[in-house]
Order: C-alpha cells, then structure tokens, then sequence
C-alpha cells in the first residue's frame, strides 16, 4: 500500500512539473513582450588593440606614460586611484627623481594629522603615499558632482564588462541623442548621452574634449581617442600591474606540461606498448631452473617430489 501512494505521489509530482513547464513555455511565447529601450541603444564596446592582448603581450611604456599624463591632467580632479601608490610609477619607466617630483608637485595633497596640535593637515605626497583621493568623502564627491559619485579608477577594467574596451568606447561615445530615443530616456540636467554607459544617460560630462587637451612629450599627436586608448593603456595597468609575470609563468608551465607529456608518451611506449614488453617472465619459485634445482635437492635427500 505504501508503495502504490509514493507510485501515485511521484505521478501527480511529474503531472504538476510538467504542467507548469508547459504553462510556462506558452506564457512566454504567447504574451506581448515589453520594449526594453536601454537594450535597444545600448552599444557594446568598440574594438581596441593593446600590446598588453593575448597570452604574449606586454605593456607598452611609453602607451603607459602617456595614459597617465592623462589620468593626471584629466582624470585625477574628480577620480581617485587608490590602489597605486607614486613608487609604482617606476614600473612605467619613471626613474626615481622623476617619480619624486611628480609625488611632491602632486595638486591634491594627502591627508595627515599635525603631530603637536593632533588637527587634520595636509601635506605633500611622498613615492610610499599613494594616489590621494581629489574628494575628503562620498558626500563631498557628491556635492561637487550633482549627486553622482565618481568610481575609483584602480581596477575600472577589471570592473566593468569589456575591461580597456569599455573605457575607450565610453570616452569616445558622447553623442546627442537619437531622433527615435524615447523622451522618458532622453538624458535630464546635468546628465549626458552616452550608448556605452548602462542606462544610456552618464553623469560625467566629456573629459575629453578636444585634440591637443593634453601635450604628449614623445611626438604622438594627441587626439581624442589617441588619449581615450592611452588613458585605457593605463588603466588596464593600474588594474593587473603583474600581467607580464603572469604571461611569463604562464608560458613557462606550459612548456614544462608539454616537456612532461613528451617524456610520458615516450615512458609508456618503452614500458608498456607492445605486446612482448607486457609478457610476464617466471621468476622465483616458478621459474623452470628453479624448480629443476629444488626437484634434485629433494631426490638427492630422499624426499619425494610433490
């Protein structure tokens, strides 16, 4: 009897599974679906090549020092970079007085307690500060940007979905808005059209304004999206300073695996391929020399074979 009612359970179970899969699938297909505006617009990220792409790549320094004179005439008033501290410039082929001056001409300075009268004070960066923040907290940041609080910087390319390519396409995507765009997403006060930022309508005004914003000691003409892939450049960096190191080991397991598999195909084949190397060869008590030895002990001292 307890038998026939789990029997009967699992039927009425599958039953009501299989009904409201169906109800569900036909809900789905019959129903009208709701217009999804922002999907509509929303553009994905442009295609951006930096030397820093595919398992080989390495930065390019002078990509790397170009984006940060961009983060730092640009960027730096309304985003932080805590994660990175002036010492680390020297990675970017900065030597040491160079990253010593830059950390003391730095225009925000970094926040400390005057040691006799125990009062906030600011005081100028040193290579072991990091990156100060151009705000004292979210509200101020706040305040000063209609609400909107700027993101730190660090690891923007790790954050957001399409990495280097969203910032790139993100500081080159300001447009007005199209004729057919719905006026409830049309962008309000103090907000900007933008395909490639989430909800179309981005905060943050240009900060790339026009070509020559920012004057490029090596040559390289600086136009807006000459700074737009720098300042991306950069940012992948300050989000994976140690990608280099990690293409390095990387490429060196790999040819440690394909060594070892090389050496283990060739064990087996030595040991274990064929089909005389796996014939077992009589050894011990069964080998036939033995047992004509001890068959003769046995005779010789009158014991009789078994």
């Amino acid at each position: 009897m307890v038998r026939i009612l789990g029997i009967l359970a699992g039927i009425v179970m599958v039953f009501v599974a299989a009904w409201s899969f169906g109800h569900g699938a036909y809900s789905f297909l019959t129903s009208e679906r709701e217009r999804n505006v922002v999907r509509e617009f929303h553009e994905e990220p442009r295609d951006l090549h930096l030397a820093s792409d595919g398992p080989f790549g390495k930065y390019d320094r002078q990509q790397l020092q170009r984006g940060f004179q961009v983060y730092k005439e640009v960027c730096s008033s309304c985003h932080s970079l805590k994660f990175v501290a002036f010492r680390n410039l020297e990675e970017l082929g900065y030597k040491e007085p160079e990253v010593k001056a830059i950390a003391n001409q730095w225009q925000i300075d970094v926040p400390d307690v005057d040691p006799k009268t125990g009062d906030p004070k600011g005081r100028k960066a040193i290579p072991a500060d990091h990156f100060p923040s151009p705000f004292q907290n979210e509200t101020a940041a706040r305040a000063a940007n209609n609400n909107a609080l700027p993101p730190d910087l660090s690891l923007i390319t790790k954050a957001r979905e399409g990495g280097a390519a969203y910032v790139y396409s993100l500081l080159t995507g300001y447009r007005n808005p199209p004729a057919n765009l719905p006026a409830e997403n049309r962008p309000g006060p103090n907000l900007h059209y933008n395909p490639w930022f989430a909800n179309l309508n981005i905060a943050m005004p240009p900060p790339l304004k026009s070509d020559g914003q920012v004057g490029y000691k090596d040559g390289t003409k600086p136009t807006v999206d000459q700074m737009a892939q720098d300042v991306a450049a950069f940012l992948t960096w300050t989000a994976e300073p140690r990608l280099e190191n990690r293409h390095r080991t990387g490429l060196a397991i790999v040819i440690f695996l394909l060594f070892a598999t090389i050496l283990g195909y060739l064990a087996y084949q030595n040991i274990w391929h064929g089909p005389t190397s796996r014939a077992v060869r009589r050894t011990g008590p069964l080998d036939p020399e033995n047992m004509a030895k001890r068959d003769a002990a046995n005779a010789e001292a009158g014991i009789p074979s078994a």
